[in-house]
């Protein structure tokens, strides 16, 4: 048995950590709508959407997994707002649940000719990304993952076909596993486990964020989440809209940091989304008028909407920014 991350990091493993809550999902998949198969080599795909219906609660079950076993993602029906379903998230170890193991960091592709006559792409998410170590991110955090002999190991990814043999045997080769550790775990967004897994993002969303600000990683020690979850739409294109439009118009979070009040208080004016100049649209429409290309779009787009910051070494908190729900209802909403 590996003994998770590195010294820095208290020997937590997000591997270990998820293993069980994999486990579980793969127990329960008849009753949450998903489709388990294992491949001749032993490699398990579950499909949460593609031809299975798939369910919020898979995708509230694979945002905690996403998390590491580090994070809960709880389904909040409060109506609040002006919007029925709410996605709460929270962590105590928001730099490993988030960055180290939930951010979609890892490029997986493979051609024409490896995928069948169809390019093949997909970001991987989840905890096998700490055991690849791929990203230069990982070298930053100094956290690298070790295989636990036996235990299931996951990764997600946001697609609507099952990956080609190629990018199955990178994984297996990069992450150092047995195939029968391997959980590919399917999702494309334009189905209700996809667009669950992607709302839940709300608070690696917000890390993300001070980690491009330059905040002190370490200085996070504690985060909290919520964000407004949209029906899925049929369209990938409306679908990957509604999922970003929740976080960067409905997404409030709450960050807990150590350091000084400047630092803190900066991080509070400096995170939320409207400091974009693309601020105010959908971003399907912002995505289409970039020509669909994600390095036009004004970086600092991407983050929630609300942001509260505290201080615990000088009990202060700080807020910013602010929900824009008419925005999201006058996009989501059909007028009665």
């Amino acid at each position: 048995m590996g003994d998770g991350g590195q010294d820095g990091w208290g020997g937590l493993s997000v591997n270990r950590l998820a293993a069980p809550r994999v486990a579980a999902l793969l127990d329960g998949a008849g009753p949450l709508g998903l489709r388990v198969e294992r491949l001749e080599d032993g490699v398990t795909l579950v499909d949460a959407g593609i031809d299975a219906p798939g369910s919020v609660a898979a995708g509230v079950a694979i945002g905690e997994i996403c998390m590491g076993g580090l994070g809960s993602v709880r389904l909040s029906a409060r109506a609040a707002d002006g919007w029925p379903d709410w996605l709460e998230v929270a962590s105590p170890q928001p730099v490993l649940a988030c960055l180290a193991s939930q951010y979609a960091g890892w490029s997986l592709s493979a051609g024409k000719e490896e995928a069948g006559g169809r390019k093949f792409f997909s970001l991987g998410s989840g905890p096998a990304r700490a055991l690849a170590g791929r990203e230069e991110l990982f070298a930053e955090l100094g956290y690298r993952d070790r295989p636990d002999d036996g235990a299931p190991v996951a990764l997600v990814l946001e697609v609507d076909r099952r990956p080609p043999a190629v990018v199955i045997d990178k994984i297996l080769r990069d992450c150092a596993l047995a195939p029968r550790q391997l959980v590919l775990v399917l999702t494309p967004t334009s189905s209700l486990a996809g667009t669950t897994q992607v709302v839940a993002r709300v608070l690696e969303v917000a890390m993300h964020k001070a980690h491009e600000l330059g905040f002190a990683l370490h200085d996070i020690v504690d985060g909290s989440a919520s964000a407004p979850l949209p029906a899925p739409s049929p369209d990938g294109g409306i679908a990957m809209g509604r999922t970003n439009d929740a976080i960067l118009y409905g997404g409030r979070v709450h960050l807990s940091v150590r350091g000084s009040d400047e630092a803190a208080h900066d991080l509070a004016l400096r995170l939320p989304s409207l400091n974009s100049r693309d601020y105010g649209r959908s971003f399907a429409d912002i995505f289409r008028d970039y020509e669909y290309d994600f390095y036009k779009i004004d970086p600092a787009l991407f983050a929630p909407a609300e942001a509260w910051v505290s201080n615990l070494d000088s009990g202060r908190t700080w807020n910013a920014g602010s929900l824009n729900m008419a925005l999201l209802r006058s996009l989501w909403l059909e007028e009665s």
